[in-house]
């Protein structure tokens, strides 16, 4: 059977990952795509966007039309977005994969509303290394407990536009899980002056901005005398745009519930 897959922010750069990824597997084809109205990529073939042979799919101008062709959506937009195309997903009854950032706690609640009707994939990042590395930096931080300060420090493109990234935030959330502590009330996302000596319960994110960086994370645990340092680098959107299709096969045909990358990795 051909999954058709629907892509929204599909002229974007993870809009053209997409369109790659999909029609680089046997078993999915894209069936339709859609842009912001005010996009030149409106009217045009996905394929031809996306660097690829046209596919016959012109990009519609609204997402609407994308969940009415479409057997699963991938998302990569912006938060206002994906609001729309979250009532898009419910109207049509259609699987989605939500790699958008930035949402805050009125964003999430209504993705949470709405997996209660249809089934959603909503992850921070989709990298299958980036969530090893989620695994991975929690479990050390329950070997170490409470005797190194932790640090989350991120890099990525000039044009990138939400501080931290979605994936720092994860990564923090992952740690703060392990170890029995709420990254909302621990979280410290910058410093300046004269801040006093570091409240060992916290953690720390800092954020650089530059060039054409695709992705840097590092979870770092700093003791005395020693420190500890879990670091991930993507060099392509490809390993993101991958993780996403992978992502949408999966979902489809699962109960509505909200699913993250570690239900389709197995690390629950």
């Amino acid at each position: 059977m051909t999954v058709e897959v629907g892509i929204v922010g599909a002229a974007g750069r993870m809009g053209q990952m997409l369109i790659q990824a999909v029609e680089q597997r046997e078993d999915a084809r894209v069936s339709a795509a859609a842009e912001h109205p005010k996009s030149e990529a409106v009217g045009r073939d996905a394929g031809s966007v996306a660097g690829l042979n046209p596919l016959g799919v012109k990009i519609a101008n609204d997402a609407a039309s994308v969940f009415k062709n479409s057997q699963v959506v991938i998302d990569f937009t912006l938060p206002e977005a994906t609001v729309y195309n979250l009532q898009q997903a419910v109207e049509t009854g259609t699987a989605l994969v939500i790699g958008t950032t930035g949402f805050d706690a009125a964003g999430k609640a209504r993705i949470e509303e709405a997996a209660r009707k249809v089934p959603i994939v909503f992850a921070p990042n989709f990298s299958v290394g980036v969530n090893l590395m989620f695994k991975v930096a929690a479990e050390v931080a329950q070997v170490l407990e409470e005797n190194f300060d932790i640090e989350i420090i991120e890099a990525h493109h000039r044009n990138k536009v939400d501080a931290p990234s979605g994936t720092a935030i994860g990564l923090g959330d992952a740690i703060a899980e392990a170890i029995g502590r709420s990254l909302p009330e621990v979280a410290i996302y910058g410093r300046e002056g004269h801040t006093g000596a570091r409240d060992r319960q916290t953690i720390g994110f800092s954020t650089i901005r530059g060039g054409d960086i695709v992705g840097d994370h590092t979870a770092l645990f700093a003791g005395e005398g020693e420190r500890i340092e879990i670091t991930h680098r993507a060099s392509s959107r490809m390993t993101f745009a991958s993780g996403a299709v992978r992502a949408a096969l999966w979902v489809l045909g699962k109960e509505p519930k909200l699913y993250d990358m570690r239900d389709i990795l197995n690390f629950r």
